[in-house]
């Protein structure tokens, strides 16, 4: 049973083509992958299935009574309501279907015998439908997702604006899975999950009956939880049967068939040139000249796929630091409350560190005490002698207002133009995407901005709060070689040890410190 079709889609913003004439089907069950480099529309089709964004042609059509649940991170959440309010809200339509319930017994006193029976049916179908939906275990089913995403070690009476990006994700995740819907739309669902919780999820999609649509750079959990694979790329979109690993074979097959084709063709193209214009002109030859120039205006000419640009990143290094980097004592970090344990810690000279612990114990609130940009609740933080410090924060300002070429322009003034272009092409940017505004452009391409900004400044550390989020396949492993090559220090939070575990030489435990229950 097909519950999604789309058809000849067509969109893009301003010059920018995004799809060329796509179609899609979804059917009852499938679970699947659409990937792609940073910036080939992933998140715009999502927004174009979801009616938040019309597209410029094309078609979408959902089966009747379909009930979508779409995870959007930059989803407005109300202040004032609480983890427990928020989770609760996901009950709300069988709410009204009890209320429906209700209005419908009041009906009954006046009805004819028709009517009543008419009415006992609608509610036996409407109180089917609290049934499937758990309507009267509600309270203990907020108290097991809360459990299970760690929402209750937070505090399920949390005011959702006290909230890290993380515990946030967490909390419109559980929400999302607590309303049932037929369909999941996920849209980087990992992005700020802590280890532990990508399990969870991983296992929970993995037992999910229904169909979803992931989109998510994190390759091996993609992976773990997918049957098909739905690749977008240049305007359009392909349809692969499998996993990840098997897509992959199966593109690369395809790539040498079409660059094969593509050889041959050329050959031919060639050969045919060569012999019009050697005969042309000779009337004994004439006619099988035009003969072959015929068959040229007629040949269907193979054109290979443009090749995205793949970033490359070298980090501009400054002398080297003194012995010690930072070292704190008896360090408690915390805004209105302490959020650990006094902390002595020492940072040595070209250190790769990683701080891990799920969301919320202060990992990010750490690097900013080091840094000096918030003050500690108790003790003292000193940083040694000579630092150049490269800081990458996890999110970029969403009220952003320059494009490419000014923001990095505006970090580097002493630039010109075409130094400014080559460093964002350098990072695998396209012409189009160095002249678009920052805002409009992915979670991708944006962190690619900023590591610009990061990569031509000279440091001797770098502190780096979650860099991976975003990145495609080609961004993170090029990011994970130029850190491994780097020969200043790093402190990293990180939750992907696949990423990092081949060029730090130590981890810190943060729950290890935290006064939060974990």
């Amino acid at each position: 049973m097909s519950i999604l079709n789309v058809e000849n889609l067509s969109h893009g913003f301003g010059d920018r083509a995004i799809f060329n004439q796509v179609s899609f089907r979804l059917l009852k069950g499938e679970h699947i992958g659409l990937i792609g480099p940073n910036g080939e529309g992933k998140s715009t089709f999502m927004n174009i299935v979801t009616n938040r964004l019309m597209p410029d042609e094309g078609k979408v059509e959902w089966a009747k009574n379909v009930r979508i649940g779409y995870l959007d991170q930059h989803a407005v959440l109300q202040p004032g309501m609480t983890v427990r309010d928020v989770l609760t809200s996901a009950f709300d339509f069988l709410l009204e279907i009890e209320s429906r319930i209700g209005l419908l017994y009041e009906k009954m006193a006046e009805d004819s015998p028709e009517e009543v029976e008419k009415s006992l049916e609608e509610v036996g179908d409407l109180q089917d439908l609290l049934e499937f939906h758990d309507f009267y275990l509600v309270d203990s089913k907020v108290e097991e997702v809360g459990n299970a995403l760690g929402l209750n070690d937070i505090g399920m009476d949390k005011d959702i604006t006290e909230l890290s990006g993380g515990q946030r994700t967490k909390v419109l995740l559980g929400k999302l899975l607590l309303e049932k819907p037929d369909i999941l739309l996920l849209d980087e669902p990992t992005n700020y999950l802590d280890e532990q919780h990508i399990e969870w999820l991983k296992r929970y999609l993995n037992e999910y009956e229904n169909a979803f649509i992931l989109i998510s750079h994190d390759l091996p959990f993609v992976d773990s939880v997918i049957n098909l694979i739905y690749h977008m790329d240049n305007q359009k979109l392909t349809r692969y049967v499998g996993n990840y690993a098997k897509f992959q074979e199966v593109l690369e097959a395809k790539k040498a068939q079409e660059q094969a084709a593509y050889n041959k063709q050329q050959n031919e193209i060639a050969e045919l040139k060569d012999f019009v214009a050697r005969n042309k002109a000779r009337v004994a030859t004439r006619n099988m000249a035009m003969s072959r120039q015929k068959k040229l205006d007629k040949m269907d000419i193979i054109e290979l796929a443009s090749e995205k640009p793949k970033p490359r990143f070298h980090f501009k290094e400054a002398g080297a630091t003194g012995r010690r980097v930072f070292e704190t004592e008896d360090l408690v970090i915390g805004y209105d409350e302490p959020l650990s344990k006094p902390l002595n810690l020492v940072m040595e000279r070209k250190q790769k560190i990683v701080l891990k612990g799920t969301n919320g114990i202060g990992k990010t609130t750490l690097l900013k005490s080091i840094l000096g940009l918030i003050p500690p609740v108790a003790g003292t933080v000193e940083q040694g002698e000579k630092l150049k410090i490269g800081y990458f924060e996890q999110e970029m300002d969403q009220d952003i207002r320059t494009s490419c070429i000014e923001e990095v322009w505006n970090e580097f003034p002493s630039l010109n133009q075409n130094e400014v272009r080559s460093a964002l092409a350098q990072c695998g940017l396209t012409r189009k995407h160095i002249e678009s505004m920052v805002k409009v452009l992915s979670g991708g391409e944006q962190a690619k901005v900023r590591l610009c900004k990061l990569i031509n400044r000279e440091t001797n550390i770098l502190v780096l709060d979650e860099p991976t989020n975003h990145l495609d396949a080609d961004a993170k492993a090029e990011l994970q070689r130029a850190l491994a090559a780097y020969n200043g220090g790093i402190l990293m939070v990180c939750h992907e040890p696949e990423f990092y575990q081949s060029f730090v030489n130590e981890v810190w435990d943060c729950s290890q410190w935290t006064t939060k229950t974990i």
